[in-house]
């Protein structure tokens, strides 16, 4: 039995993965060391005899060194905060993740000869000038301001990924994850998704930060792990980027709006200041996950909102 590592694990996409790859007969050793993770989104793996958690960091070689991770065949590297909220209150353990855990993650795939995927983010394409965003766009992000720790610690893992393709041959590819929501997002993760339909369970205000026109696309989880899956064992995917994400595109008003409907909520919309650096419209160009993967999202978003609304009901009982 193949084994395989994901890092960051016990997180929101993480846990999903790990639950996808032991359906398919892998052995799965999940390293997370909890900072934006939860064991309770793996609890109900624990007593699995081909899951193992190890409570580590990535950033730590004598961690990644460890004999936990010897005879890989297969590395997930999906490790670090992603949301605004957790990446600006953990600027730096952002930027060690991305950086050093990368670097210590291409290493160790290097020594074990195992393939690996870096998880990269939609926010690499900054506040684009080009939409929809296809692979080929340099981005157009600002490296000195409250997001930089994120986008440009993505940057950097694709460069580091670069060059150890480059000198190496290592087996690599990357994704470019955008938009994600579903079941075992965080109540206070701070993403749009989480944000309102909690705010409308509760009957609170809706809040929208700037004047709604701007536009997100959403992705349901099983689908994107789908998509990670067919991108880290489809052959001839070595040394390529791949966006994935649901080019379906709303705007923040039509969101909040239909989040409202379907939780029968009599909550207010209302408009707050936007943060800075805010992305005005952010939607991927996924032709080329079409092409080589034979990927495309299939959960409609009214479908996808359900299964969350559902999920955060369950945890206000």
């Amino acid at each position: 039995m193949q084994k395989i590592i994901v890092t960051g694990g016990a997180g929101f996409i993480g846990s999903h993965l790990c639950d996808s790859l032991l359906e398919n007969n892998y052995k799965v050793v999940c390293l997370d060391n909890l900072l934006t993770g939860s064991k309770k989104n793996i609890e109900h793996l624990l007593d699995n005899p081909n899951f193992e958690f190890v409570d580590g960091d990535v950033i730590q070689q004598s961690t990644v060194n460890s004999q936990h991770f010897s005879g890989v065949s297969y590395i997930f590297h999906l490790a670090s905060p992603a949301s605004p909220v957790d990446y600006q209150s953990y600027p730096e353990e952002t930027l060690m993740v991305n950086s050093l855990g990368t670097i210590n993650i291409l290493e160790l795939a290097k020594k074990e000869r195992a393939k690996v995927l870096i998880a990269s983010t939609s926010e690499v394409y900054g506040d684009p000038l080009e939409h929809p965003q296809k692979e080929t766009y340099w981005g157009n992000s600002n490296s000195f301001g409250p997001r930089s720790c994120y986008d440009e610690s993505k940057r950097f893992a694709e460069s580091a990924t670069y060059v150890y393709l480059q000198k190496y041959n290592l087996d690599a590819r990357v994704v470019r994850i955008f938009n994600t929501y579903g079941p075992r997002m965080q109540v206070n993760d701070g993403r749009v998704i989480s944000n309102f339909i909690n705010q409308a369970i509760k009957n609170e205000p809706i809040t929208i930060y700037g004047d709604g026109t701007q536009t997100r696309s959403f992705c349901f989880v099983s689908d994107l792990v789908e998509g990670l899956i067919k991108a880290m064992f489809t052959e001839g995917t070595t040394g390529e980027v791949f966006n994935l994400g649901n080019p379906e595109e709303y705007s923040m008003n039509d969101l909040a709006k239909k989040i409202k409907e379907m939780t029968d909520s009599a909550s207010d919309i209302v408009n707050k200041e936007l943060p800075p650096d805010d992305p005005k419209q952010r939607r991927p160009d996924i032709s080329k996950a079409e092409r080589y993967l034979n990927w495309k999202p299939t959960v409609k978003v009214n479908e996808g909102l359900q299964k969350t609304i559902d999920y955060y009901k369950n945890l206000s009982i």
